[in-house]
């Protein structure tokens, strides 16, 4: 471990070590250390190569921290909310645990407020972070196809789109009867042979827990290595448990190590890079620092789902589950529609067999006697619809951390507190009609709606905010801790708002961006 590091950087997931390698090329003088909570996820030999790799993602792999319960993992109380916690805590972070879906926010995204009058307009702009989004998609591996009339022209992207399943098309072919935008999803997943050691997709289906081939781009695997080639030290299994400071800064961390001893690392530059649960907890732990915004504005993702069957084998258990073909048509506000911004309709192939018998996104199959009947009419016979709504940030929605009770590791708990708001009800309730309307298009013969995936709390946004005054934020556009200047946050707290697409490929550029940012100020200093 390198001793009084210069930087000390909070969680080595896709943050983390994005900003370490880039914070690292650009001051080679500089001594950077990463502390991750957990281990390596060695993915080569990862569990989707064995027959039981369903059961892996009721258990170990589960995407929820309190039925995972692996070593690493803290509790986080879910009672008070509908939508439960999902992340990983390990080397790769949450990136060990996705789907790879890879959409950039819109310009709209950032100026909700000039816009349409509520939640506030980011500090930084979609066109300043465009420079960082095209850095982190070369270096991840994005498959995808340039030419979206929905979003802003970009180039082509590394590698082409991942191909279409027989669903995927039906779904295309009826997208164009009804007028709707579509359009290939961006995948963090090569398409085709990369880099040595990175294989093209083979279709094989169970991306959500680690890729043997490493098509699936994840933050190990894009940025561990050019990281540490940086010159970058990682600490696994290394729990941080309080920020210290001194005079109005963070002098350093006390850590929980492997073996059980609790040590002190100093530091000039603090970094947190880990979700806003944790970000929550930690910022908690400081003396003689407080912000009554902190908590507050939590934004998830609601998201409904609806399955439809078809009466031919589409084998939809074949590709990436989550990166097939999406629609913004419903993306921005409409004044015709009774709610402000929007909603994103994302295809999902089928699933496999376990976890089609066990409903999959849908109802629960029957048991008994008609069992089988109802999974041969399920199986690689489905393909259903995300309605992933855009959540506005509202104080009653927050999490708030409980100093009286603790963990293994001595932390406070954080509690998340959310309901969904009346407009994200609104957003949701139209969208389950659209996605509806567009199966039934596409030919399905029946419909199952999940009105709320309660395992679906993957994005994690807000209760940090960024912004240009104290007065209303938590930390500036660079991420920095109003009121302690070398204390910065990358993860998805600081987001303002939550747009209806996937944060990852925005969260990165951010963090890239912030490394800039704190190399050209430590360079004065």
């Amino acid at each position: 471990m390198v001793q009084s590091p210069d930087i000390v950087i909070v969680g080595a997931g896709a943050t983390g070590l994005s900003f370490a390698w880039r914070l690292a090329k650009q001051r080679p003088d500089l001594k950077i250390l990463v502390l991750e909570r957990g281990g390596h996820i060695d993915q080569r030999q990862g569990p989707s190569l064995s027959d039981d790799w369903e059961l892996a993602l009721q258990r170990e792999f589960h995407a929820n921290p309190n039925i995972r319960r692996n070593s690493a993992d803290y509790p986080v109380d879910e009672t008070a909310t509908p939508i439960k916690p999902a992340f990983f805590n390990a080397v790769g972070g949450s990136t060990i645990r996705w789907g790879a879906h890879f959409p950039r926010f819109r310009p709209s995204d950032f100026k909700v407020h000039s816009l349409d009058g509520v939640a506030a307009d980011w500090p930084v702009s979609y066109k300043t972070l465009v420079p960082y989004m095209d850095i982190n998609d070369s270096i991840m591996g994005v498959s995808g196809l340039a030419g979206d009339p929905g979003n802003p022209p970009r180039a082509e992207r590394p590698h082409p789109p991942l191909g279409s399943c027989a669903g995927s098309l039906r779904l295309a072919k009826a997208a164009n009867r009804l007028g709707w935008h579509w359009w290939p999803a961006d995948a963090a997943i090569n398409s085709t042979d990369a880099e040595p050691g990175r294989d093209g997709c083979n279709n094989c289906g169970p991306c959500g827990m680690g890729c043997p081939r490493h098509a699936r781009a994840s933050a190990d695997i894009a940025y561990l290595a050019r990281a540490q080639e940086a010159g970058v030290t990682l600490s696994t299994h290394n729990v941080v448990r309080k920020i210290i400071t001194k005079g109005g800064a963070a002098t350093g961390v006390e850590t929980i190590n492997s073996d059980g001893r609790t040590e002190e690392i100093s530091c000039k530059e603090l970094v947190l890079a880990g979700n806003a649960i944790s970000t929550n907890i930690l910022l908690t732990t400081m003396s003689n620092w407080e912000n009554p915004l902190l908590g507050k504005g939590l934004m998830l993702h609601p998201t409904a789902i609806v399955t439809g069957f078809f009466a031919e084998d589409l084998k939809s258990y074949s590709g990436p589950f989550a990166t097939s073909i999406i629609s913004q048509e419903f993306y921005e506000t409409d004044p015709k529609r009774k709610f402000l911004r929007g909603f994103q309709l994302q295809a999902l192939r089928g699933q496999g067999p376990l976890s089609t018998a066990l409903g999959g996104y849908g109802q629960r199959l029957n048991w008994g006697g008609g069992h089988a009947s109802a999974f041969a009419n399920a199986f690689g016979k489905s393909m259903s619809l995300t309605v992933t709504c855009e959540d506005l940030p509202e104080p009653e929605n927050r999490i708030e951390v409980d100093t009286k009770r603790q963990d293994q590791f001595g932390m406070p708990i954080a509690k998340m507190c959310y309901r969904l708001g009346a407009n994200t009800r609104q957003i949701r309730d139209y969208g389950v009609e659209r996605a509806s309307e567009w199966l039934r298009t596409a030919g399905a013969e029946r419909l199952t709606v999940t009105p709320l995936s309660v395992q679906a709390g993957f994005h994690i946004m807000g209760t940090a905010t960024m912004g240009s005054e104290a007065r209303s934020s938590v930390t500036g556009h660079d991420g920095r801790v109003h009121g302690i200047d070398n204390l910065t946050v990358i993860d998805a707290s600081v987001f303002v708002t939550a747009s209806p697409v996937n944060p990852t490929s925005t969260l990165q550029a951010l963090a890239l961006r912030a490394a800039d940012l704190m190399g050209r100020r430590l360079a004065q200093t």
